[in-house]
């Protein structure tokens, strides 16, 4: 053979095995099978986003890859779980739920007050707190913080969620769901807001609520934040404020709400209690609007079972 050609033929094997295989992140927290069938799954490999993968080939919609120290290191995952631009950078999952579909009509906007959250959740990492951060009076110490922001009926969850997301979801494993896509920005506000950021509530959340609200993540949460930062900056975030360490029934807060946000708007909202504390607030909105008072006038008029109860102060007391 031609000395040249056989160093031609060299350099072409040698490009194709470099570009064949490549190191990738993956997009989310996939699950990786033995086999295409993806009907077993030694023990229980889920991906890791902060890793790298070495990605052998491309066949009907999945990538083989290595996965070190697992027996077979040989896996089968999604397409979806690499993407277009796994060599270039790591993404995020874009899981748009019902985008394009309209927004859910109503829904509940459920507030904690974390300071009695944690008197009986005290192991969640929301919960801890840092030397650094006494006497700086945190926000999530003075303000109700978000749960969640629910389309209803109750029964509306879960829309086009894959089986796989779903089942982690239930069984409590949300640090493998798949991140979201947001800016810095929206995601500064939302880990301000939602404490349970830090135990990834707020993947929880889109799996199971945002995926039926009919907007992409990105849109939920803009909404989800906004109302929650609407709801501490009005009159009635600063009357709880106020009333820390104090009783409160529901008939004063109805009335505090109608005072803010229009007559009858404290038909809407509904007093969850626990332990004799007021531990959430769930305001049950209409659609149509970007102001959470014009949201609570058309919302739907509801019953509390708790008529009322102390605003907890923070720090672990009962």
């Amino acid at each position: 053979m031609n000395p040249m050609y056989r160093l031609l033929l060299w350099l072409f094997i040698l490009t194709y095995t470099l570009f064949a295989r490549y190191e990738a992140y993956p997009l989310q927290n996939c699950p990786a099978y033995n086999n295409l069938k993806h009907t077993k799954n030694t023990q229980n490999v889920i991906l890791e986003r902060e890793k790298t993968y070495t990605v052998l080939r491309k066949h009907k919609g999945q990538y083989l890859i290595l996965v070190k120290g697992e027996n077979p290191a040989q896996r089968w995952v999604d397409e979806r779980c690499f993407g277009r631009n796994s060599r270039e950078e790591k993404n995020s999952y874009d899981h748009s739920g019902e985008k394009g579909k309209a927004k859910s009509e109503d829904t509940i906007l459920a507030l904690s007050w974390h300071n009695a959250y944690c008197e009986t959740h005290r192991h969640r990492k929301e919960c801890k707190r840092s030397l650094f951060a006494l006497g700086k009076g945190k926000y999530r110490e003075k303000h109700f913080v978000l749960h969640g922001l629910w389309p209803q009926p109750r029964s509306r969850i879960y829309c086009d969620v894959d089986r796989e997301l779903l089942q982690m979801d239930k069984h409590g494993q949300w640090q493998h769901l798949p991140c979201l896509v947001m800016d810095e920005a929206l995601e500064a506000r939302l880990e301000k807001v939602m404490p349970g950021y830090a135990s990834d509530l707020h993947k929880h959340e889109w799996i199971k609520h945002g995926s039926c609200y009919g907007t992409d993540a990105a849109e939920y949460f803009e909404d989800a934040v906004s109302f929650t930062e609407q709801f501490n900056s009005s009159k009635v975030g600063r009357f709880f404020e106020q009333q820390i360490g104090k009783h409160v029934t529901l008939q004063q807060v109805r009335s505090i709400v109608d005072r803010t946000f229009g007559q009858g708007a404290g038909k809407r909202v509904e007093l969850r209690c626990e332990r004799g504390m007021i531990t959430e607030l769930w305001l049950h909105l209409g659609s149509g609007s970007d102001d959470l008072g014009r949201l609570l006038q058309r919302g739907k008029q509801t019953r509390s079972r708790c008529q009322g109860g102390i605003v907890d102060r923070a720090g672990f007391q009962r």
